[in-house]
């Protein structure tokens, strides 16, 4: 017990510091964790995530405080080499920790602005219009949700699905605080659970797979643990849900023109990207990134299709704009409509992690878990620590310490690292995203109340992986 104790403490310890660390160029990586510099820098990052775990009460955006922590980290980086004689070996870390950064930030700016302009052009809006509009009864609107949000996630991202998906079980039932509270949870766990088993549902499987660690198709093995993982909660908490039927909207959306043929170059993006990652051996950013060229292409003709006076869709049918739209499309809008604040919370995580890795955390919490514990132990572990830390710098600590495990164990992390987050309200971006939507309804407590059950759906996902591929502790 002491062992297990002194090993979370570590992992903690150095994971409230996540990083991207030193492949850069073989440079070798001291040992700094017991000077006053290295001391000095987790305490930094602990205030700086301290200040991020506050968010929603301070309200401080969670970028601002990890950029300060990550310059001021990197000084302490660069005053520890510099102390032994070497003025090299910090700068070829931030470069590699900069280039991975740069890798993550366009593939994410891409896809971003596919979803903003799916949302521009009512794709969203017109989904939820047609499931609030069809009198389901509670307990379907809490299925249809739950299954829409573990299928849509894989493709979109689990934040989005999860928005979209909430709205309509507050449209159709906003005055049942009891089933909101329960279809918000179950949102989470299914949004979560689905974004696990793809790498464009989450952070960090997409920095698994562009790690190259597992291929693409690789992650398909996660679908059936992921299914359990979602379905063990829901099924318990569908007993518990209130009955009866709402009374159906009326609400109509139409769906922009151009919409649907956005649809079909997001998924024509996706296709680029893998071929670029399996075939070309490229980044998949740059499929990504082509992707986005051809979308500004497509809204360069949507801005001339569309007139000040209305809009004038491909079949001739004219739609008035609403007061506060401008009159033609500009895809250059949706582009700044990406969540700055996360991509830049991103740059300073990778910065962080990546200083506390220069000055050799990451090498101590590689031996007292993965060396002490066996891998796992330690990737259930993260799991657990995913839903207090936060899934990205965990998983990024793992991916920069990398330790040498098969396959199956790597699915294992990203499993855990993809589902833990659920277990609380503040582990995931979707369940903190929810907690502002439905403020004062879904809560942190109102989440807590049903932790149990979510955590029997997180071992019996990791029990099924292991049945699934014959692993043994």
């Amino acid at each position: 017990m002491n062992k297990l104790l002194a090993v979370l403490f570590g992992f903690v310890f150095s994971c409230l510091a996540m990083n991207v660390w030193a492949s850069g160029g073989g440079s070798p990586i001291l040992d700094f964790t017991a000077t006053g510099m290295g001391i000095a820098a987790v305490i930094i990052f602990a205030f700086a995530y301290a200040l991020v775990i506050g968010e929603e009460f301070l309200h401080l955006r969670k970028s601002k405080p990890v950029m300060i922590a990550a310059g001021v980290i990197w000084i302490l980086v660069a005053l520890s080499y510099k102390g032994q004689g070497d003025t090299d070996t910090a700068h070829a870390l931030i470069q590699h920790n900069i280039l991975e950064y740069a890798e993550l930030l366009l593939f994410l700016l891409a896809a971003m602005t596919y979803v903003n302009t799916l949302e521009e052009r009512n794709v969203f809006g017109a989904l939820r219009a047609v499931l609030v509009s069809k009198g389901f009864s509670l307990k379907a609107i809490f299925w249809i949700t739950g299954v829409l949000a573990f299928f849509i996630s894989p493709i979109a991202d689990n934040l989005t699905t999860a928005l979209v998906m909430a709205a309509v079980v507050m449209a159709v039932a906003k005055d049942n605080k009891e089933f909101v509270g329960l279809g918000c949870i179950n949102i989470v766990i299914a949004a979560n659970a689905g974004g696990a088993f793809s790498p464009f549902g989450d952070i960090t499987t997409l920095m698994v797979w562009q790690k190259g660690i597992v291929e693409f198709t690789e992650f398909f093995a996660l679908l059936i643990p992921s299914v359990v993982n979602w379905l063990v909660p829901a099924i318990i908490m569908s007993f518990f849900l209130p009955k009866g039927t709402p009374e159906a909207s009326d609400e109509v959306v139409v769906i922009k023109p151009g919409g649907i043929i956005i649809i079909f170059l997001f998924l024509m993006t996706i296709c680029m990207a893998v071929l670029f990652h399996i075939v070309l051996h490229l980044p998949s950013m740059v499929g990504m990134m082509t992707g986005l060229g051809v979308l500004k292409i497509f809204g360069y003709f949507l801005k001339v299709k569309e007139g000040r006076e209305g809009i004038t869709d491909f079949e001739g049918a004219t739609h008035t704009h609403m007061p506060d739209e401008p009159a033609n499309f500009d895809i250059f809008q949706q582009l700044q409509r990406a969540e700055w604040d996360t991509l830049m919370f991103f740059y300073g995580v990778v910065l962080c992690v990546g200083g506390l890795g220069a000055l050799g955390y990451l090498n101590l919490t590689s031996h007292l878990m993965y060396d002490q514990l066996g891998a796992s132990w330690a990737n259930i572990i993260v799991g657990g620590l995913s839903a207090i830390v936060d899934n990205i710098p965990v998983m990024f600590a793992v991916l920069t310490m990398n330790p040498v495990m098969e396959l199956n164990q790597w699915l294992l992390v990203t499993l855990t690292a993809g589902v833990g987050g659920s277990l609380l309200s503040v582990g995931s971006a979707a369940g903190v995203a929810l907690m502002g939507q439905a403020r004062g309804v879904y809560t942190f407590f109102s989440h807590l109340k049903w932790t149990w059950a979510i955590a029997l759906g997180y071992v019996a996902s990791i029990y099924t992986h292991f049945l699934l591929t014959g692993m043994a502790f």
